[in-house]
């Protein structure tokens, strides 16, 4: 099987490779842009090495009408449609949202009453809560993550269930187990990230936990929403070596996930960060590294207009943008479960990269070598960073 998927030839990006990145499961995958305000002394990327960088960094490039930044000049048709959407689509949307939100956080807020969390290595969660609450948690909050998403303008998801050779795999290292023995339940889902509406999705779907930054937990309203959902939080600041760390947390829970059947599933982007959605980063080996089965899953947002893709835009901006488009688009690929080989066992990297160019053949992604490093080069560059021609030769180097 090694060898097949080692066979499989996705596009090739002609970016050059990275210097080496940090392997931590914990990564901001915030756009790295400074806020609108600090921009105005600051001086514009010239053409000429506008797109030096959209060649070298073509994963975090937006080719939407909105342009980079989503600064680019409309043309009035567009500018006549957002208008109108401001006027009438968004006001209604922010208001069923807002909605939304309030209505499961009664319901998690009462779910929780009297009940402590789960408190272990800096972690805080009601993810293990068991009975009618938790039942309660997951079956309402799956319907109203996809109720959120209608009112964001994604009326129909397309999914897509691939039948693939991989079932083979399966067969082969089963087939002198008993016949009346489950299939091993994986221990993660994977997928690519294109923006935070990744997340909804996939609450949505299997209402999995997820790796936030700790002070998420401390937001009003969603801060709650979090802790029930069984988020691991990243304490960066951190350096405590009574901590067994973001990574020891989350392969505890992907193994747990993987032997219970109860126990929450984990949703990893080992990518790191957001991408424009055609590409594929490197991935991170810590969500290989519990050597349980995983379920990869493909994300694309097809767009006419404003793509969803959270790149070189800011927050405020993207979130207008994307209230104000009519209808949004999404298509998602589930690939069958994929159990790790014993020498994909033995090498997290192999078994990382093996799961990498599978997605990238089956979701016609173009593999790329650039992260989370180069992103902050872009992004810095078309904030007006002076130092650009000097930080693009440090990469030719």
């Amino acid at each position: 099987m090694e060898s097949e998927l080692k066979d499989l030839s996705p596009k090739l990006s002609p970016q050059p490779p990275p210097e080496s990145i940090d392997e931590g499961l914990a990564k901001d995958d915030r756009p790295l842009l400074k806020p609108d305000s600090s921009r105005t002394s600051q001086p514009s990327v010239s053409t000429e090495n506008l797109e030096e960088l959209e060649k070298k960094f073509a994963a975090y490039v937006r080719n939407d009408v909105y342009g980079t930044m989503g600064r680019g000049e409309l043309p009035w048709t567009e500018k006549v449609l957002i208008g109108v959407a401001f006027l009438t689509l968004l006001p209604i949307r922010v208001v069923a949202a807002t909605t939304i939100l309030m209505v499961y956080y009664l319901i998690c807020r009462v779910c929780t009453l009297f009940r402590a969390p789960n408190r272990e290595d800096e972690q805080e969660d009601y993810a293990h809560m068991g009975g009618w609450r938790r039942a309660v948690i997951v079956q309402s909050g799956r319907f109203l993550s996809r109720a959120m998403f209608f009112v964001f303008g994604f009326y129909w998801i397309k999914e897509t269930y691939r039948n693939l050779e991989l079932d083979e795999k399966l067969n082969n290292e089963t087939e002198c187990k008993d016949q009346s023995e489950e299939p091993e339940r994986p221990g993660a889902i994977i997928s690519n990230h294109v923006s935070y509406l990744d997340i909804l999705y996939h609450m949505s779907s299997s209402f999995p936990s997820f790796v936030a930054k700790r002070s998420v937990a401390k937001l009003p309203l969603v801060g709650l929403i979090s802790k029930c959902l069984g988020c691991v939080y990243v304490q960066r600041e951190s350096k405590s070596s009574d901590s067994k760390g973001v990574s020891g947390v989350v392969n505890e829970r992907v193994r747990e996930a993987h032997q219970n059947k109860f126990a929450p599933m984990m949703m990893l982007f080992p990518e790191g960060t957001t991408t424009n959605g055609d590409f594929l980063l490197p991935f991170k080996t810590g969500a290989f590294l519990s050597k349980a089965p995983v379920l990869p899953v493909i994300l694309r947002y097809p767009y006419q207009r404003f793509s969803p893709a959270w790149d070189s835009i800011s927050g405020a901006r993207h979130v207008l943008f994307l209230l104000c488009q009519f209808v949004n688009h999404i298509e998602v690929t589930r690939l069958p479960v994929y159990y790790p080989s014993q020498q994909e066992k033995d090498d997290p990297k192999l078994y990382a990269d093996n799961v990498r160019r599978l997605m990238a053949h089956e979701g016609n992604l173009t593999l790329s070598d650039i992260g989370l490093a180069e992103k902050r080069i872009y992004h810095a560059a078309l904030n007006g960073n002076n130092s650009l021609p000097s930080v693009l030769h440090q990469k030719d180097d």
